[in-house]
C-alpha cells in the first residue's frame, strides 16, 4: 500500500472514440474516430501537447475519416486514416504534416522505425516504404507486391543503408529489402501467423497450427534475419499466441501473451518457458517485461504488474475495454484501453454531447512512480510539517506539534 505514484487519465472528449494509441519515451499519440490525432507529453505533467492538424484538401468539408493506426518515435509521428491516406509530422516542427501520401485501399498495417525517418505501410497486396532523401525530401524508397494480405508489419531497427521490413501475410513471413524484393523468411501452408515482433537481428512470431494435429501445438518461432535460419521453436500451447515482445525485452529473453490466458517468458537459449503466469480471463492482448517485472494487458480490460522472480502479481487496474497498448520504463507506465466497437450505442442526437457515453470512448492512463519528485506534492499542504519553526501561528486551531503551515 505504500507505493507512491500519480495516475492521470489522458482524455480528449472532442475526439469521440479512441481508435489507436502508441507511445515513445513517455510521449503518447492517440487517434480518434473524429479523425483527430492528439499528443501528450507525460514527462511534464502540466504540459498538454498539441492536436496534430491533418492535411486539408480543397473539398474537405464533410466529416473526416476515422484514424486506423498511429505510431510515434523520438522525432516523428504518423497516422493512417480509414480512407487510405497517411500523414507524417515532425515533432520539432509544429502541427502541420511534413509529408502525406495515399493508398488506394484501406491500410492494414503501419510501421515506423524506432529511430530515424522510415515509414512502412501495407494496403491490399502492396507494401510501401517511405523515407526522406539526402536533401530532406520524402519519397517512396521501395514498393513490394505480396501475394497475400498483410496482417503484421515491422521495420527492423538499427539497419545501415536501405530499410528492411518484416511483413507477415497470413501464413507467410516476408523479409523485404530493396535489393531482394520478395524473400520468404517462413512459410507453412495453412498455419497463419498470429503475432510478430522484430529486434535488430531476429524476428519472433506466433504460429497457429492445425487444431487436429495434437502433436504440433501453437508455437513461437525465432528466426535470424541475416541467415534466414529458424533458431528456435518455443512453447507448446493449445491457445493462439496473441502478442510477443522481443524488441523491448532484456537480452536473450522474450515475453508472450496467449489466448489461453497465460503470459510466458522465454529464454532464447532454452525451449521451455522460464515462467508462465495465469493472467487474464479473456486472453492476453499486450505484454512488456524488464529484468524483474512484467506488465500485461488483457481483453477484459485488466492491466497487471507481475514480479517475474516470485511469479506473483504485484497490483492490477481495470478499465472497460481491451488493453491494446502497454509501455513502461523505470519510473512510468502508459496503458490504453481501446474499444472494439467504434460507434456509440444509442441515437445520433447525442453525438455532440460530450458527457454522454463516457464509458464507451476508451481511455489512456499514465502512471508516474518517481517517488522523489512526487512524494512531496502528493501530500496535502496542511500535512507538510516544518520542524524548524519553534512556534507557528495556527489560527486558534489546536494543532499538535510540529506546527503546520495553514
Amino acid at each position: 500500500q505504500n507505493r507512491i505514484g500519480a495516475v492521470s487519465q489522458l482524455r480528449y472528449e472532442l475526439g469521440k472514440i479512441l481508435c489507436d494509441v502508441h507511445s515513445c519515451d513517455g510521449v503518447v499519440i492517440a487517434g480518434y474516430t473524429s479523425g483527430e490525432v492528439r499528443l501528450w507529453d507525460t514527462r511534464t505533467w502540466d504540459y498538454t501537447a498539441p492536436i496534430l492538424e491533418a492535411m486539408h484538401g480543397p473539398g474537405d468539408a464533410g466529416p473526416r475519416p476515422h484514424v486506423s493506426f498511429v505510431r510515434i518515435n523520438s522525432s516523428l509521428a504518423v497516422a493512417a486514416y480509414e480512407d487510405g491516406t497517411i500523414s507524417i509530422w515532425n515533432l520539432m516542427f509544429g502541427r502541420e504534416p511534413i509529408h502525406h501520401y495515399q493508398h488506394n485501399q484501406r491500410i492494414q498495417a503501419l510501421a515506423l522505425g524506432s529511430e530515424g525517418a522510415v515509414v512502412a505501410t501495407a494496403s491490399g497486396f502492396e507494401v510501401k516504404v517511405e523515407s526522406p532523401d539526402d536533401r530532406g525530401f520524402w519519397q517512396t524508397t521501395a514498393t513490394f507486391d505480396i501475394q497475400k494480405l498483410v496482417s503484421f508489419l515491422n521495420l527492423v531497427p538499427d539497419v545501415v543503408g536501405s530499410p528492411v521490413t518484416v511483413a507477415a501475410a497470413e501464413d507467410i513471413v516476408y523479409l523485404l529489402k530493396a535489393e531482394d524484393p520478395g524473400k520468404v523468411l517462413h512459410s507453412v501452408y495453412g498455419q497463419p501467423v498470429t503475432c510478430l515482433d522484430v529486434s535488430a537481428h531476429e524476428a519472433a512470431f506466433g504460429v497457429k497450427t492445425f487444431g487436429w494435429l495434437l502433436n504440433e501445438p501453437n508455437q513461437i518461432l525465432l528466426y535470424n534475419l541475416e541467415t534466414s535460419q529458424c533458431l528456435k521453436k518455443m512453447g507448446n500451447s493449445i491457445g493462439d499466441f496473441t502478442c510477443v515482445n522481443l524488441q523491448n525485452s532484456p537480452p536473450n529473453m522474450l515475453v508472450t501473451g496467449n489466448k489461453d490466458r497465460r503470459v510466458r517468458v522465454f529464454d532464447l537459449r532454452k525451449s521451455e518457458s522460464l515462467c508462465s503466469l495465469y493472467a487474464h480471463q479473456l486472453g492476453v492482448s499486450a505484454v512488456q517485461m524488464d529484468d524483474w517485472k512484467i506488465v500485461s494487458g488483457g481483453e477484459e480490460g485488466l492491466v497487471c504488474v507481475w514480479d517475474q522472480r516470485m511469479g506473483t502479481k504485484l497490483w492490477e487496474m481495470h478499465a472497460r475495454h481491451p488493453v491494446r497498448h502497454v509501455w513502461f520504463n523505470s519510473h512510468s507506465l502508459i496503458t490504453a484501453n481501446i474499444p472494439d466497437e467504434k460507434s456509440l450505442p444509442g441515437t445520433s442526437i447525442t453525438d455532440d454531447d460530450l458527457t454522454v457515453h463516457h464509458k464507451y470512448r476508451g481511455i489512456i492512463y499514465a502512471y508516474e512512480f518517481s517517488a522523489d519528485q512526487l512524494a512531496v506534492e502528493s501530500v496535502l499542504p496542511i500535512c507538510r510539517s516544518s520542524y524548524d519553526e519553534v512556534t507557528g501561528y495556527n489560527y486558534n486551531i489546536g494543532l499538535a506539534v510540529p506546527y503546520d503551515n495553514i
